[in-house]
Parts: structure tokens; sequence; C-alpha cells
């Protein structure tokens, strides 16, 4: 073989070399990569069930048939399933029946009020199996049921509430409908009686018309849609509405000058809220005495609406319950007006529709001033009612 020839089989032998050894070198490295991606995946999954874990608005707590706590999170301790690695004594009695028959269990736990001032006080708890096939593990969910239970509880109130309220004038609208027959010829009994069955009935219509609103208000349907409105026209219709009631009684209604001021919301709701503190204003007040309504803008971002009074004020002991269904600081002034003992509930749960607060100063013999707390409305961002029931 000439030495040329021999020199071009070697470069070629070499190119072949190098090549097989790229090739492997390749599959190498790609088997490689793909082993560490095996490896990173199954680690980054265990993070993520970790996480969620963690992370879940329920509590989660697996335990052993010994007891022990073998993975919880913190929603678990906050309602106190678990506590310093200890299961709660009443969900271990439940894990070992689930234990013995692999069946689902739940129960419902009262909490005692902690110190902490924490508000979970009554939670569910499902107990299952971890695994239908063995029972060497239990897993135990719970869930807060706190703001149901209030929510029940202040729905049987209210029902409980609106029965014996609405006793009081159908007893009485029976009653004078007795005393009209019993001489219907009478006519000065007739037009008697006719007064005050007709005064009943509307004190009645009154009520029921609250009720329906406290429902709305309360989430039994949608808010109306929330657009600016002018503080201005608000305080200027709810004036209006009392304006004749007021002048039967020689108040003077006086308002603060117009601000031009807009927040978000529905004008009817903001003006029957304003417009029943109005009406309160004058009920609890002397003949003769003014009732004023002013605005004031505080942190730029927040306007004050006030409706003050100089009647005859509120005890302290009332002042944290007036806001409450049917309940009456005076209840003899109550029936004398008309009132169902539910306008300041219904105010409440207005501005809280808002995203507002309500406050209430008093003095008993000097006054009332009622504040009514809302953001004002920003054109550039406009901010979303929260809904607090």
């Amino acid at each position: 073989m000439s030495p040329f020839l021999a020199f071009l089989l070697g470069v070629v032998v070499t190119a072949l070399a190098v090549w097989a050894y790229n090739r492997i070198a390749r599959w190498r490295d790609r088997n490689r990569e793909h082993l560490t991606e095996d490896e990173s995946r199954v680690n980054t999954v265990s993070q993520l069930l970790n996480l969620a874990v963690q992370g879940s608005p329920t509590g989660i707590a697996i335990m052993n048939r010994s007891g022990r706590v073998l993975m919880s999170n913190s929603r678990a301790h906050d309602m106190s399933i678990v506590h310093d690695r200890s299961i709660n004594p009443e969900v271990w009695d439940t894990a070992q029946l689930a234990f013995d028959d692999l069946e689902t269990h739940t129960i419902d736990l009262d909490l005692p009020r902690r110190a902490t001032g924490s508000r979970i006080r009554n939670v569910s708890v499902v107990v299952k199996p971890l695994a239908l096939t063995h029972n060497a593990y239990v897993i135990a969910y719970a869930t807060d049921e706190s703001e149901n239970v209030r929510m029940e509880s202040a729905r049987r109130d209210f029902v409980a509430n609106v029965s014996h309220e609405l006793k009081t004038p159908v007893g009485g609208m029976s009653l004078l409908a007795e005393a009209l027959l019993q001489d219907p010829s009478d006519e000065v009994m007739v037009e008697h009686f006719g007064e005050k069955l007709l005064k009943e009935s509307h004190r009645m219509g009154d009520m029921i018309a609250d009720l329906i609103s406290l429902s709305k208000l309360q989430g039994a349907e949608a808010l109306p849609e929330m657009s600016p409105v002018r503080i201005d026209d608000v305080i200027d219709e709810a004036m209006t509405r009392n304006q004749v009631t007021a002048d039967n009684r020689e108040i003077t209604l006086t308002r603060s000058p117009a601000t031009g001021i807009e927040v978000v919301g529905d004008q009817s709701l903001l003006t029957a809220a304003v417009s029943n503190l109005v009406s309160n204003a004058i009920n609890y007040s002397p003949n003769g005495q003014p009732v004023s309504i002013s605005q004031k803008v505080v942190r730029e971002d927040v306007v004050l609406v006030r409706v003050t009074d100089r009647g005859i004020g509120i005890a302290p002991e009332d002042q944290k319950r007036v806001f409450e269904r049917f309940y009456r600081v005076d209840k003899a002034r109550s029936r004398s007006t008309g009132g169902t003992g539910l306008g300041l509930a219904i105010v409440k749960h207005v501005v809280a529709n808002h995203g507002g607060n309500i406050k209430l100063w008093s003095r008993p013999g000097t006054g009332s001033t009622f504040t009514i707390e809302l953001p004002i409305y920003q054109p550039a961002s406009t901010p979303a009612a929260h809904r607090k029931d």
C-alpha cells in the first residue's frame, strides 16, 4: 500500500472513531439528563404535595394505629385537631373506630373560647382510613363551621323574634276587630277602634316591608349594580322624606354645605339608610329641637355622614345593642311612633354592604350622633363594595 493510501485510510478511521465517540457521549449525557429530570420531578411533586397540604384551608392530620401524628398542617393546629404532635382525644376515639371498621365517621367539636382570641369555636371533622385496602393509617379532615353555626343560630333567633313581634300587632288587630263587632251600630266606637285597627295594620305592613328589606340585605338576593352616587343627593332625599314629620314636630332639619363627594353604591339603599337615621333622630327628640346632617372627609379616602340630635340619648348598656333586630331603647315611644325595631339593623347592613362602617356616640339627656363611614369613589380605580352579613 502506498504511503498516500495508508494516510487516507488512517484519516477515515480516525474520523469514524471520533464520530462514534461523540454519539456515545451524547447518548450517555442524554440518559443522565433524563435521569436527573425524573429525580427532580419526583422531588418537585413531593414538595408540591407538601405545600398543598400545608396551605390547605382544611385541617389535615394523618395518624397511625399507635396514635402518632405522622403529618399535619397549620390549620389542624388552629382547629385544635392536633396539639404538640398529639391528636385531639375526641378525634382519636373516632379514629380507633375507623381503624376497626374501615368506615368514614364524622364528629362535631365545640371548642372552648381561647385567650388567644381565636374565633374558631365549631369544627366538623371527617375521619376515614387513608386507604380502603388496609387500616395502617387514618386521616382526619377538619373544617371550620363557626360562621355557619353562628348564622344558623342567628336565623333561629330571627325567626323566633319575628314570630314574637308579629304576635303583638296581630293580637291587637284581633281584639280591635272583636270590639268593632260587639256594637257595629255605634259610630263613635266604630271610628275609635277603626282608627286603631288601621294604625296596627300599617305598623304590621311596615314591619313586613322592613323584614323583606333586611332579608335582601343579609344575602337572600344579590346586591344591585353599584355606581357612583353623590352624597349630597342622598342627604337631600333623606331630608325630603322626613320633612313633613319634622315640621309636625317643629323640628328643624339642617345640613352642612354640599361637597360633591361621590361613593360607589346603590342610591336607593344609601338614601334609605340615612333616612332611617334622620327618622330615628326625629322620633327620639323633643319637639322644637333641631336635627343636623353633616359630611366630612377624613384620611382623604373616607367620607363621614353624621346625623346628630339633641334627644333623650342612649344609655351605655343599650348602645351595643341598638343595631340588633327588634331591639328598642324605649319600647313605649317606639310603639307610639309605629317603630318596627328594624331600622338601625337595616342601616347597619346597608353600610356593611357598601364596604363601610357605622358608629354611635350618645349621652343620656344630651343626644346622639350616628356616623356612617364610606370609602370615597376614586375615578381611576372603582373599588368594589364588600359583603359583611
